[in-house]
């Protein structure tokens, strides 16, 4: 290896030159970056909970929707004004790209008797010709409509919304749902402008679709940059030195570039969760090069070596642990496959990309462009401290030894005892902070007038034409009657709210009426007089399938965690099973209840990968450091941080959500990074300086403790800069990781060296 490397560094121009067009052929692909809009990407094409979702879908008409909820200042939506801008909305929602319907109150087909005929007209006409008789007779109907309170118009009638429903093309997702969100924002801030006497938000699945890329967008416009600031002063603080530090700056630039050209070659989308990883490259590219630089200054600035050897010499006793920090790291984040979650798929293997491109360049290009770059070395009073300083720590650590294994093992145990506090929950909509615009619209809408988590149900009559038969109505109006007492539902849209506003209607509009027909017959006139009259677009192919054999069941839910969800759907089921025929049970499917089971599955597959990975993990271990029982050691320091970071996760969280399920994956192969770098060293002196276990301790600490803890600090930094996005994935798992990381640190430090003094013998 050695001959290897001198053979480099006199072609330190060619292997600089090759570095840069290889960076230069992978990164061009770049350009085909794109990326995914759909929330459905979060979703295996096997997953269960999607597959009843897409067959609902395929079944009915689409549901993703964009809704403009609004507010009139004035807290009357019964106004002439506000219904004309109702009105007038729900035209120019027509123009939105790829709507297919759209439903407010204004075009709600309200039905009246006149003698023997049934009316079926737009409840709002001529909002400014109307009298206040006319607005209060439209406010009661409002009002006691099943199919428009909490879902159209608010109890206090001082919320209403417009829902508009979307159908895309599906041939570029990326490009379409931006469009539809543009659209929509253009058209709701040119109402807020002709009338600014009312509030308008946007909400609904279309917005929340364009919320995940732009989310990500932001967080790459803001993070990454402070990240690099970060390195920046951590670099210029190590190694004092700006060639070095372009060197370095230069490693990380390129580990990204190649990373996310490689992802654009394969056709790989970012996602939310994807798109954090040029911060996460860009964090792990650093501490490679820390290593390798400080090791060089040291041998120049200690050693008096010149600029060949120290280099050489750095990379002699570096090339190993950075290989092996590189390998686990690797596996650690290809683990993250063994997950149900596509976007984690994709953030595992960018980040794998990255992490070899990164250690590529810092055993080839690193140490060559240094060579070619001017070094000037000046010895540092600073440095002297900091060396005496570790020299100092290492002493108390060897004195102390037999407490700090007791209190480490003690703090270690105690923590990981908080673990079970832990318990697997979510809320999907939570996943953006309230920087974000959906998520302040969402929020509003659900205080004010209905929810965005929902359950449907595709309910099966058995036969053709079989939603008219009055028991499978009667039955559907039993269950929907069930949902409606049960305190998490906000609403039930049901097709039973229809026919029997259809039977009133038919009988002179006589209230005693108001109730399921009691003959086949008469409910399937109905239903045919009624879709006859409908105009286009607000027919009831959204609730009613081809045939009439099944209809589609909506529940909709406050604002609530993913057990929640899960625990209304079991109670759901086991109503359906006591009291339905066996062809009307079926399993609730939906967006939310899709998001509420992710979670689970993800952590179970995890645990696989996990598993796997920390098996190769450790038997890479034993065979580079060549020691059975060093490598089983430098097990407990790789498992306890991430042990000790969940239990302290339980005392000030105690919820564990889909971002989270991927953390131990991560940090499995991070952690092992200090651990790696100290037992190689401490190997060494053991193997090549004869020294027994406490001076061997002590070579470890003096010949990488700063590094270790300079690395540790970036790692830490890098991962906490993640907290600070908008997107709930990326800050609660930037957050967590950070804290393993820094109690990896902590236990590489104080029950490492401990644990190997009191199974190796000091001789």
């Amino acid at each position: 290896m050695n001959g290897w490397m001198k053979t480099m560094l006199r072609w330190r121009w060619l292997v600089v030159l090759i570095g840069i067009a290889v960076v230069g052929a992978a990164g061009s692909g770049a350009r085909l970056l794109r990326f995914d809009t759909d929330y459905r990407v979060f979703f295996s094409d096997e997953n269960p909970q999607l597959v009843a979702f897409e067959t609902i879908q395929n079944t009915y008409t689409k549901n993703d929707n964009v809704l403009f909820t609004i507010a009139p200042k004035s807290g009357k939506v019964f106004s002439r004004d506000t219904l004309a801008m109702i009105q007038e909305l729900t035209e120019k929602s027509w123009q939105i790209p790829y709507s297919i319907r759209v439903d407010s109150l204004t075009n709600y087909q309200h039905t009246e008797a006149e003698e023997d005929d049934l009316i079926v007209a737009d409840l709002v006409e001529s909002p400014q010709d109307l009298s206040d008789a006319d607005l209060e007779r439209i406010k009661t109907i409002a009002i006691n409509e099943p199919l428009l309170l909490h879902r159209l118009i608010s109890p206090k009638a001082d919320t209403t919304a417009v829902n508009v429903t979307i159908q895309l093309a599906g041939k570029r997702p990326d490009l379409e749902v931006p469009e539809v969100a543009a659209f929509a924002r253009t058209l709701a801030q040119e109402m807020r402008t002709a009338y600014p006497e009312v509030e308008i938000h946007l909400t609904g699945m279309s917005m929340m679709n364009n919320a995940f890329p732009e989310a990500s967008k932001r967080d790459m416009a803001t993070l990454i940059p402070i990240m690099f600031l970060v390195v920046l002063v951590t670099l210029g603080f190590m190694v004092r030195s700006i060639s070095a530090m372009f060197a370095s700056l230069l490693v990380i630039i390129f580990s990204i570039v190649t990373a996310m050209g490689i992802t654009g070659w394969l056709g790989i989308a970012l996602t939310g969760p994807s798109a954090g990883a040029p911060t996460i490259i860009l964090t792990m590219a650093v501490a490679d090069c820390v290593h390798i630089l400080v090791t060089f200054f040291q041998g120049m600035r200690r050693d008096g070596l010149d600029k060949e050897t120290a280099i050489l010499e750095s990379l002699r006793i570096n090339a190993q642990p950075v290989f092996l920090t590189s390998a686990t790291t690797a596996i650690g984040f290809l683990s993250m496959n063994f997950g149900e979650v596509p976007p984690f798929h994709d953030l595992g293997n960018i980040v794998t990309m990255g992490v070899l491109m990164a250690y590529a360049l810092s055993m080839t290009f690193l140490p060559c462009l240094i060579m070619i770059l001017p070094i000037s070395v000046k010895t540092s009073r600073d440095e002297g401290a900091m060396a005496r300083a570790m020299d100092r720590f290492a002493g108390f650590v060897i004195k102390r030894r037999s407490p700090l294994l007791w209190l480490m093992s003690g703090i270690t145990l105690l923590l990981i005892a908080f673990i079970p506090s832990n318990e697997l929950n979510d809320e999907f909509v939570k996943y953006f902070s309230k920087e974000i615009e959906f998520r302040r619209a969402t929020d509003f809408t659900t205080d004010h007038l209905t929810g965005i988590y929902a359950i449907e149900y595709s309910l099966e009559s058995g036969s053709s034409n079989g939603v008219a038969d009055p028991e499978f109505l009667a039955n559907v109006e039993a269950f929907a009657q069930w949902y409606r007492s049960q305190p998490e539902v906000i609403h039930v849209n049901s097709i039973t709210d229809i026919f029997k506003r259809l039977n009133k209607s038919m009988h002179g509009d006589d209230p005693s009426y108001y109730k399921l027909p009691d003959a086949r017959d008469l409910s399937a006139q109905y239903l045919l007089l009624y879709e006859m009259s409908l105009p286009y677009g607000l027919d009831l192919n959204n609730q009613i399938n081809v045939d009439k054999s099944s209809t589609r069941f909506t529940v909709t839910m406050h604002s609530i965690s993913t057990n929640q969800v899960l625990d209304v759907e079991k109670r759901a089921q086991a109503w359906m099973r006591t009291n339905l025929p066996e062809t009307m049970v079926t399993p609730g499917a939906s967006p939310t209840i899709m998001f509420a089971n992710i979670g689970k599955r993800n952590i179970m597959g995890m645990l696989t990968g996990t598993t796997i990975a920390l098996v190769l993990i450790s038997f890479l271990m034993i065979a580079a450091l060549r020691s059975l029982k060093v490598g089983l050691i430098s097990i407990i320091p790789n498992l306890a941080p991430m042990a000790m970071a969940f239990g302290i996760w339980g005392i000030m969280v105690g919820q564990v959500g889909l971002a989270l399920s991927v953390v131990t994956g991560m940090t499995l192969g991070i952690v092992v990074d200090d651990s790696v770098h100290f037992l190689s060293k401490y190997l060494r002196a053991r193997r090549e300086k004869g020294l027994g276990s406490h001076e061997a301790v002590r070579y470890a600490f003096n010949s990488v403790g700063t590094a270790l803890w300079v690395t540790s600090i970036v790692l830490v930094a890098g991962f906490f800069v993640l907290t600070f996005s908008t997107f709930k994935f990326n800050s609660g798992m930037g957050l967590l990781t950070a804290m393993t990381i820094a109690l990896a640190l902590v236990a590489d430090f104080l029950l490492l060296p401990p644990l190997l003094m009191k199974l190796e013998k000091n001789q």
